[in-house]
Parts: C-alpha cells; sequence; structure tokens
C-alpha cells in the first residue's frame, strides 16, 4: 500500500491535451500511463513490485532525493521491460533469490537511483537490455552489486558499488556493459568479474579498491579493456586471468595489493600499455603455463613491499616487455621451465636487490637495448636448456654482471659491464655461452672469470681497469679469440706458469682448444690460491695417530679415526698388490656440542691422509656460513668455489654447517652454497676432503632435509660432552703447559666446580675448562700481587679459592 500518492502528467499528441491524475497507488498510475507520460511520486514508502513496461518517466519529487521507498517484503521491487526513465527513487530489495532492480528489455535511463538491498544483485541486466545508468548507486551486502547477463549491455557513468558480499560487478553469458567513471570497493568477491566465451566489459576511469578477491577477473574466454583505471588496496591478486582470457590494460594504475598484482594463466593474454604497478606483495606481474602471454609497453613495475621476483615467466608462458621501468624490486626478472621466454627490448631494470634477470630449468631470455643497474647480479643463466641472448645491454653498479652456471649456454653480444664489485662475466659449474665483442671496465674483481673447465667462446672481448686482471681461465677451458686487456698479465690461467714474466699493456690473445697453456704474459702476481698449496707434511701417520691419542678423551672419536685409518691404509696397500681396494669415501659429519675437540681431529684426519698419500698436502681451511654466503647469488658460488680451491689438496672445515639450510630458508642463499658445495665434491672428489660439523640434533635436521649432502659422506662421528674427570684432565694439562701446579685438593674443588656447572647451550667443553683455567690464573694474579716478595710457590701454586664463581 502506497503512503502517498502519485501524479501522473498524460502527454497526448498534441501539448494542449495534456492532463493531470492523481493514483492512490502506483501499479495504478502505471496502468494508467501511457508512453510518454510522467509519474511524479510522493513521498513515502511503496510496498509494491513495480513492472515498468511502457516508455514513461517515474521519479521522485524534485528536492528530496531518497525521499521515495521502492520496498516490497519479498520478489523483485523494481522490474524495466521498456525505455523508461527511472530518477530519483530509492530501492529496498529483501529476496536473497531476486534482483533489487531488474532491467529486462529496452533501453531505458536509470539516472540518481539508489539500490539499498540484501538481494541476489543490486542492480541486474538481461537479454536485450540495453540501459544508461548515471549515477546510481548500490549497497548490497547480500550479493553481487551490478549483474549483466545473458547478452545484457548498457553503459554505466559515475555509478558507485559501495559494498557487495559477492563481485562489485559480474559480467557473464555474453554480456557486454560499458563502465565510465564507475567506483568498486567493499566487496567480497571480485571487483569486477567478466567470465564466459563472449563476455565482455570496457571500463574507463574507474576505481576499484578495498575487495577481498581480486580487483579485477577475467576468465572462461571473456575478454576487457580497462583504460585509465585504478586498481588498489585488495585482500587477493590485483588482477587475475584465467583460461582464455583476453585484457588490454592501458594508462592504468595497479597497486597497494598485497599478492600478485597481475596473475596469468591457462592461455591468457595481456596487453599492458602505459601502466604503472607498484607495492605489490608478491609478483608485480605472474604469468604461466603455456600459451599465456603479456606484452607490456611503456610500463612501469617499482617498489615490491615482498621478497618475489617483479616478473616471473614459468610452465611454458611469454612475457614481452619494451620501453618499461623495472626497479626497487627483490629481482627483476625470473624465466623457468622450458618452453618459458622473455622478450625485452630498450627496457630499464634498476635498483634490484638480488639478480636483475635469472633464467633457469630450460628456459630463453632475450634482451636487446636494455640497461641493467645497482643490482646484485646483472643476468644469471643457471642451468642445461637455459639461454638466450643479450645484445646491445649495459650493466653498471653490480656484484656480478653475468653468471652462467650448470651448461647454461647463451650468447652475449656487445654488452658492457662497468664497475662490478667481483667480476664482469662469471662462469662456472659446466656454463657454456657465447661471448662477442663484450666488454668490461672498472672491475673490483676480474673481468671474465671462467672456471672448471667451461667450454665457453669469447671473440673480440676487452678489458679495462680490472683489479684481480683481465681474464682468469681454468686449464683446458674456454675458446678464446682477439679478446685484449689493458691489464700488464693479458689473459691467464690457472695453469700459469709462477715465473711468466709480464709484459706490457695491451695484451692480445688467440688461441684454440688445448692450447690456453701457451698464451703468452700470463700474470705470476695473481696465480690462484690452488697453485700454492701448503707444504706436505713430514710426520708419519704413526706420528699424528700419537698426537691423537694424546687428547683428552674422545675415545669413540679416536677409534672412529684409526678404523677409517686402516681401511685407507689396507686399500693402498691391496692396490700395491695388483688388488682391488673397497672405496672408502673421507668425507665426513662430525657432531656433539661446541668446544669437544672437532676442529683439531679435523686438521690431524688431514695431516694423517696426507702421511697416508691419500692428500696432497692435508692442510686445513676451516670456514663457517659467513664465509660461503654472499649477500646475493652471485657471490656465493663464487665464495663456495674460492673455499674449495683454497682447500685443494687439504681438508674443507665447514662448522656449523646447518647454517646453510635454516629451517625458515625461503629464499636464503645457503641453498645456493649447498648446491655449488656437492657439485664440488663431485667433480673433485679426490682433491680435497669436506668435513660438516655443528650440533647432533642440527646436523641430523642439515642432512635429512639436504640429501644430495648427506650422500656425499661416509660416515658421522660423534663427539661426546666432556665428562668432569676429563675437564679436570685439561686444566692439568694447561696448568703444567704454563708452568703452574693444583695445590692439594685444588683437583677436588675443580670437580666438584664441573660437575656442578650449568650443562647449556653455553657449555664449551674443553672451550670451558681452559676458560676455567684462564680465570684461576687471573684470581691468582689479583692475589699474589698484593704480597710484596711472593715466593716461588706464591707464584705457581692455584688453590681452589682461585676458581671463578659458578654462573
Amino acid at each position: 500500500m502506497a503512503q502517498g500518492t502519485v501524479q501522473v502528467t498524460h502527454t497526448g499528441t498534441s501539448r494542449w491535451r495534456r492532463r493531470t491524475g492523481e493514483y492512490a497507488s502506483l501499479a495504478a498510475a502505471l496502468e494508467a500511463a501511457s508512453d510518454g507520460d510522467v509519474l511524479t511520486i510522493a513521498p513515502g514508502t511503496y510496498r509494491e513490485n513495480l513492472v515498468v513496461q511502457r516508455a514513461v518517466t517515474l521519479r521522485g519529487p524534485e528536492g528530496s532525493p531518497g525521499s521515495v521507498r521502492i520496498a516490497p517484503a519479498d520478489g523483485v521491487p523494481l522490474t524495466v521491460r521498456s525505455s523508461a526513465v527511472v530518477q530519483d527513487l530509492h530501492v529496498e530489495g529483501q529476496d536473497s533469490a531476486a534482483p533489487a532492480l531488474l532491467v529486462e528489455d529496452g533501453a531505458p535511463e536509470l539516472i540518481d537511483v539508489r539500490v539499498v538491498t540484501r538481494s541476489a544483485s543490486g542492480i541486474e541486466v538481461r537479454g536485450g537490455a540495453r540501459p544508461t545508468v548515471r549515477r546510481c548507486t548500490v549497497d548490497n551486502p547480500g550479493g553481487i552489486g551490478i549483474a549483466v547477463l545473458d547478452g545484457g549491455g548498457g553503459v554505466f557513468e559515475e555509478c558507485e558499488v559501495v559494498a557487495a558480499g559477492q563481485s562489485g560487478i559480474a559480467v557473464r553469458g555474453g554480456a557486454h556493459p560499458r563502465l565510465e567513471r564507475c567506483r568498486v570497493h567493499h566487496a567480497s568477491g571480485a571487483g569486477l568479474s567478466v567470465t564466459g566465451e563472449h563476455s565482455g566489459l570496457e571500463a574507463i576511469g574507474c576505481e576499484v579498491y578495498e575487495v577481498k578477491g581480486s580487483g579485477v577477473q577475467i576468465t572462461g574466454r571473456a575478454a576487457a579493456h580497462l583504460t585509465d583505471c585504478d586498481v588498489h588496496r585488495t585482500t587477493s591478486d590485483g588482477v587475475t586471468l584465467d583460461t582464455d582470457a583476453v585484457l588490454t590494460l592501458a594508462d592504468c594504475r595497479i597497486h597497494d595489493i598485497p599478492e600478485n598484482a597481475i596473475d596469468l594463466r591457462s592461455r591468457s593474454v595481456l596487453t599492458l600499455t602505459r601502466s604503472t604497478v607498484r607495492q605489490f606483495g608478491r609478483n608485480g606481474l605472474s604469468v604461466w603455463d603455456p600459451g599465456t602471454r603479456v606484452d607490456a609497453n611503456q610500463c612501469e613495475i617499482h617498489d615490491s613491499t615482498g621478497d618475489y621476483p617483479a616478473v616471473w615467466v614459468s610452465d611454458g608462458a611469454t612475457a614481452v616487455l619494451e620501453s618499461c621501468r623495472v626497479h626497487d624490486v627483490p629481482d627483476a626478472l625470473f624465466v623457468l621451465d622450458r618452453g618459458s621466454r622473455a622478450d625485452v627490448v630498450d627496457s630499464d631494470l634498476s635498483q634490484v636487490r638480488n639478480t636483475a634477470v635469472s633464467v633457469s630449468d630450460g628456459a630463453t631470455a632475450q634482451l636487446d637495448d636494455c640497461r641493467i643497474r645497482d643490482a646484485a647480479t646483472g643476468a644469471w643463466f643457471r642451468d642445461h636448456g637455459s639461454g638466450g641472448t643479450l645484445a646491445n645491454c649495459t650493466v653498471d653498479g653490480v656484484q656480478t654482471g653475468v653468471i652462467v652456471t650448470k651448461g647454461a649456454d647463451p650468447t652475449l653480444e656487445r654488452c658492457t659491464v662497468t664497475s662490478p664489485a667481483e667480476a664482469g662475466f662469471y662462469v662456472s659449474a659446466g656454463g657454456r655461452g657465447s661471448l662477442h665483442g663484450c666488454r668490461v671496465t672498472d672491475s673490483g674483481g676480474y673481468g671474465f672469470h671462467v672456471i672448471d673447465g667451461c667450454r665457453t667462446t669469447l671473440k673480440k672481448c676487452r678489458t679495462e681497469r680490472c683489479a684481480r686482471g683481465g681474464f682468469e681461465f681454468a686449464e683446458d677451458g674456454p675458446l678464446v679469440e682477439d679478446c685484449t686487456s689493458d691489464e700488464s698479465g693479458g689473459v691467464r690461467t690457472a695453469a700459469a706458469s709462477a715465473a711468466a714474466a709480464p709484459e706490457a699493456a695491451p695484451q692480445t690473445a688467440k688461441q684454440s682448444v688445448g692450447l690456453l697453456g701457451a698464451i703468452p704474459g700470463q700474470r705470476a702476481d695473481l696465480a690462484p690460491a690452488t697453485t700454492t698449496a701448503p707444504e706436505p707434511p713430514s710426520r708419519s701417520s704413526k706420528d699424528v695417530l700419537g698426537e691423537l691419542d694424546t687428547l683428552v678423551g674422545l675415545e669413540s672419536v679416536k677409534r672412529e679415526v684409526r678404523a677409517l685409518t686402516d681401511m685407507i691404509e689396507v686399500g693402498r696397500r691391496r692396490q700395491l698388490a695388483g688388488l682391488k681396494a673397497a672405496s672408502v669415501r673421507r668425507h665426513l659429519v662430525f657432531t656433539g656440542s661446541p668446544g669437544t675437540g672437532k676442529t683439531t681431529v679435523a686438521r690431524l684426519y688431514g695431516e694423517i691422509l696426507a702421511s697416508l698419500g691419500v692428500l696432497e698436502s692435508g692442510h686445513l681451511v676451516e670456514v663457517s656460513r659467513v664465509d660461503l654466503v654472499g649477500e646475493h647469488i652471485g657471490s656465493t658460488a663464487i665464495r663456495t668455489q674460492e673455499a674449495f680451491d683454497r682447500a685443494r689438496g687439504g681438508v674443507l672445515f665447514i662448522d656449523e654447517a646447518y647454517a646453510l639450510s635454516p629451517e625458515d630458508s625461503g629464499r636464503d642463499f645457503g641453498r645456493e652454497a649447498i648446491d655449488t658445495l656437492v657439485k664440488l665434491m663431485e667433480d673433485h672428489r679426490e682433491a680435497v676432503v669436506v668435513i660438516v660439523a655443528g650440533y647432533t640434533a642440527e646436523m641430523q635436521r642439515f642432512l635429512s632435509v639436504n640429501p644430495g649432502v648427506a650422500s656425499r659422506f661416509s660416515r658421522t662421528i660423534t663427539f661426546g660432552d666432556y665428562a668432569p674427570e676429563e675437564l679436570l684432565r685439561i686444566v692439568e694439562q694447561q696448568a703444567e703447559e704454563h708452568e703452574y701446579h693444583l695445590d692439594t685438593g685444588t683437583g677436588e674443588a675443580l670437580l666438584k666446580y664441573f660437575t656442578a656447572l650449568p650443562k647449556g647451550p653455553a657449555f664449551g667443553n674443553g672451550r670451558t675448562a681452559r676458560q676455567t683455567f684462564e680465570a684461576m690464573v687471573e684470581r691468582h694474579a689479583g692475589r699474589v700481587a698484593q704480597f710484596e716478595e711472593p715466593s716461588k710457590d706464591d707464584l705457581t701454586l692455584l688453590y681452589p679459592e682461585d676458581l671463578p664463581e659458578l654462573p
């Protein structure tokens, strides 16, 4: 029942025949009206389900917006099936299975209509309807804000969805609306959702924000075109494309996204022009699956808030970036998986915390006329099948310019690396590649550093002002032709003679396979550690084992070392007798608490192996995580390689090795050190013995999560904590070595002290015993310093009172 009256101005064929009538209900007024009539509704609430089937104007009184409420108990409050005009009405629905305002036919105009409802949809357009909707507002926390379905269309101008329980605007079933200067926010689903073949959406100057789903979601062969739009502050991805979706973004801004700014999958295609992507938590552009493609032109991707690559291309997808800028991100471009490809032209990649371009798992990257600045690594081609081309690119202000590893085979043409901290071009672990006309200037390390006998080809390359040398090659390494350097050493190899004389700059190298050693002018002052190994020990294995026996405690450790020594010695004798010798893996795991003698035993073990002729020198190189893991990906491989090279002929002892694989490793670079180490252990198994050491529980976890590491070690030796009696013996040895004596009762006091001493994480076993002795000497000095003429006993005897306080 109406709470007011409806005044109808009837329009005839002549203005002289216009007349006015008043009706008690909207239904009666609509029944009496003809095309062209104007129905002015008095303020009030009308509990009627209205159907407008004629081309009339239905409006509230001027100057009283919101004073007319159409609010039936159920069903559709307002249905329009004609080219009517509906203006200044307030529509309220209560039926969760029906829309609040339904447009089924014609080309009506909806102006300044406010829909406040808990319906299936706030405004729904179906079939052949083509409405023009201006300045309308939808508040529907129970369903979709605006739904355009089943071939519907129309234009929505300056409309706003202030709340939606599902999508803000949903388009499906071949519908194709146009949005101009609309706003969608506080939706529980996607902001804009377009689904299904032949469905489409055009949006100009629109804004989507504060939605719990994706800002824009295009799926199932649908298409959309957004111009000058903003998508920001979503809970999920900013823009999502899936299953043959097509989207064009021009002059748009995607920002403040906690997940992927733009995510494409399953043969979707995105064209991105003059648009900005910034402040994203995962990838700025995430491109997946064969047939999926993004073309970006004159775009900017920057200011990542997470720890993921700005552009991610994988599973056979393609990305093309032309005249784009990517900056202030952890990594700029990652291309992964066979069939994946990235083409980057005339673009800038800068302010990259880790790697600017990473190519792996058989992917391909093509960079032309690009500029890479202020990155840890410029470009890294990681593994077999990975490659592509860098042409006419510049790399400036990086740690390492270009890295090629594990069988990767890129082509680099006319590229320049300026001021790298460590190396311009670094090739290792079976990397290949062809470098033509490339140049390195002002390197803090080498210009071109090729190790592990990698078969890289260098032609007409040049270095200038490289601190460690222009070219550093392994023996039987790359093919070099017409390469020059302003360094006095020219081009050199790891096999260079230590007596080679320097020649005047510049030097030119021209060589083929097997002729590296013949390159003139190789520098002696920069010879690597592998050419200057320590002298072999002079002691026999029996002498070294004798020193091992003098160590306090460690009985089980001594038995393990003797058993290994016996196996190696008998194997050597069997070989001399022409018999087969059992294969003994010499790499070891030492577990136990600090201060139990692990480093000492490692040193003696190396000396024993040298005395048996197993190792060349047996020297010990002790490292930890900080010595192997760099601040960026490229430097980690280099540091690990250098540590391994220093240990050639001896033992590489990695203390607290579990720190290379922390429990929350994520993108931790320690894994890179492990991968590099495992390959080096396999490739040079006779040259270095590796011992990894650390706490028992942590080392068990380390080995369990790195099966590749675990398989390289023959056995684990556990170093148990020292008993109080053994700690007392260490103090007695320290006292004897430093010419002190324990007075009667001091030994018993020390036993009680070590028994009561807490054995927590800070307990250092032998280190604690030595620190206890040092504390006793300090307290003794404070006591004896007060004597005017101390006796010899005063100067040498340690009393129970010299013991430190228990912590």
